[in-house]
């Protein structure tokens, strides 16, 4: 079951990786759309709630559909801003759904991110019906369509005394109260929404919920320039006592219907909850075997002196700092093996390499680079790559590139920054430390912090013995193998360049600037 569902997450992952590279060629990995999907989530659905605070002014429970006529026809503001209404309500559920391809894709998912996934569901849930409460709102052709739906589903439940669906026969005018409900539906599930958000991001520390300001920007703009360019335009008016003929349907929000309009209400509903069951049930049927699931991390007592830096790296709030039982008066690194998820950069934020998962210490590290570079050590003038097993260092990626040697790490922020150190040490003429995107890291972050311990000193930094000149940082997915080869052929450049100062010998300062000396020389 492990190795099937391994092949299924890459059957999605690979696809989405392609794209991601041709979006990065176009934009850049910082402002790639596709890395921002589920804070630009949030920012669309704060858009459509701006926007329906102004709709909300104008909006008559008593007149549906020519309120919202009168909306369209305010040139200079109403048309507009429910154009933006409606088409962020849509690329907001666009941003849910890709960010739910990516995290299925990436297999984050079941175990500690369980509980993300299942409120994401949820939250997704809550996106849809507030969407269809909207429609009916507006009273047209696909209103109604919507509502009639929506009764049957609900007469399939044994909760109410008459069947909902004769309110829609035609024999008497829709109630006020109908839509009052839906308008309280409307309002009241945004605030559903935002306690199930705060439930989806609670277990995760440093929550990214605000994109960087290009991209929102641009998104935000883009859909304003539509909203003017191509207003929506007004369906007909709902009529019970005719059928509808041909109905405008929103793409996103209502493109099923057709499917379900010939069911039963039995039927769609009971079709309506297998879907919510299957999805809902992902962490359950994804999550490998037993024996294929990878360990917690683990504290070596001896050796941990309460530093805290585990703590404050780790990405999912897993490591709490506890009192010692031994008496010593320094705090004690403590796992919670419930909330982790063997990410491993624990390991690399250890400068006593005392904690991490079993076989991806620090420790266990520098023993499986002693044992390669007994055997094999770096060629004069090689390039080492460190290259993430997600990025181009996944083996199948055939990434083979002339004059350097790859070794995948599980990820960048699991490499402990003595192994760069080792590699410098035995000869090899640079380290190129290869991770993939830092949006896109499958362990949250990663690269920051392979960076930060690297360049900026953050615990357990590169010492300061190491001439980090002839260390780079570079990004690249498991497609941008070009990415990759541009990136080692710049740094070996560069790395020619020291050689060719280191090769000239000692400077005398005072006898290059002497002009005397110059002059005699």
């Amino acid at each position: 079951m492990g190795i099937r569902l391994r092949t299924l997450n890459r059957s999605a992952w690979r696809p989405l990786s392609a794209v991601d590279a041709a979006l990065n060629r176009l934009y850049g990995w910082r402002f790639n759309p596709l890395y921002q999907s589920g804070a630009l989530a949030v920012v669309l659905l704060g858009v459509v709630s701006l926007t329906g605070l102004y709709l909300l002014l104008y909006y008559r429970i008593g007149a549906p559909w020519e309120s919202v006529e009168r909306i369209s026809a305010q040139t200079w503001s109403g048309r507009w801003i429910r154009g933006l209404h409606r088409y962020a309500s849509d690329a907001a559920l666009v941003a849910v759904g890709v960010h739910a391809l990516r995290m299925f894709a990436q297999g984050r998912s079941w175990g500690p991110r369980a509980l993300a996934w299942i409120s994401g569901v949820l939250l997704t849930g809550l996106v849809l019906l507030c969407g269809w409460t909207g429609y009916v709102m507006v009273w047209d052709v696909q209103a109604q369509a919507l509502a009639v739906v929506g009764a049957r589903m609900l007469d399939a439940l044994p909760l109410f005394g008459e069947p909902i669906s004769r309110t829609f026969v035609g024999d008497a005018p829709m109630p006020g109260q109908f839509f009052f409900l839906n308008l309280f539906l409307h309002i009241a599930v945004p605030v559903g929404m935002g306690i199930v958000l705060w439930v989806h991001v609670a277990k995760v520390a440093r929550p990214t919920l605000i994109p960087p300001r290009g991209v929102w920007m641009g998104a935000v703009l883009a859909l304003l320039a539509l909203s003017i360019l191509w207003p929506v335009e007004m369906a007909p008016r709902a009529d019970l006592l005719r059928l509808p003929g041909e109905v405008p349907l929103d793409l996103f929000y209502a493109i099923w219907l057709p499917a379900v309009r010939a069911l039963p209400g039995w039927a769609a509903l009971a079709s309506l909850v297998a879907l919510s069951a299957l999805v809902l049930s992902v962490p359950f049927w994804t999550r490998p075997r037993a024996d294929r699931r990878p360990p917690p991390s683990q504290v070596d007592d001896r050796l941990c002196t309460g530093c805290v830096q585990c703590s404050l790296d780790c990405p999912y709030e897993a490591i709490a700092m506890i009192a010692r039982a031994d008496g010593r008066a320094d705090l004690l690194a403590h796992v919670d093996p419930a909330l982790c998820v063997s990410c491993g950069i624990c390991s690399g934020s250890c400068a006593p390499m005392g904690v991490g998962p079993p076989g991806r210490t620090g420790r266990d590290q520098l023993a499986d680079l002693r044992a390669v570079l007994s055997h094999t050590p770096p060629m004069p003038g090689q390039i080492v790559v460190l290259a993430c097993d997600r990025g181009c260092g996944d083996p199948s990626s055939g990434w083979a590139p002339p004059g350097a040697r790859v070794h995948p790490v599980p990820c960048a922020g699991n490499l402990h920054s003595s192994i760069v150190e080792q590699w410098l040490r035995a000869g090899a003429a640079g380290v190129l430390v290869l991770a993939c995107p830092p949006r896109d890291c499958w362990n949250r972050e990663g690269p920051s912090w392979a960076g930060e311990r690297l360049f900026r000193e953050r615990e357990a930094e590169l010492h300061r013995r190491v001439d980090k000149s002839r260390v780079r940082l570079a990004y690249a997915n498991r497609r941008e193998r070009a990415t990759g080869d541009a990136e080692l052929e710049r740094f070996r450049v560069e790395l020619a360049a020291l050689d060719r100062i280191d090769a000239a010998g000692p400077v005398d300062p005072i006898r290059e600037c002497d002009p005397v000396l110059e002059a005699v020389e």
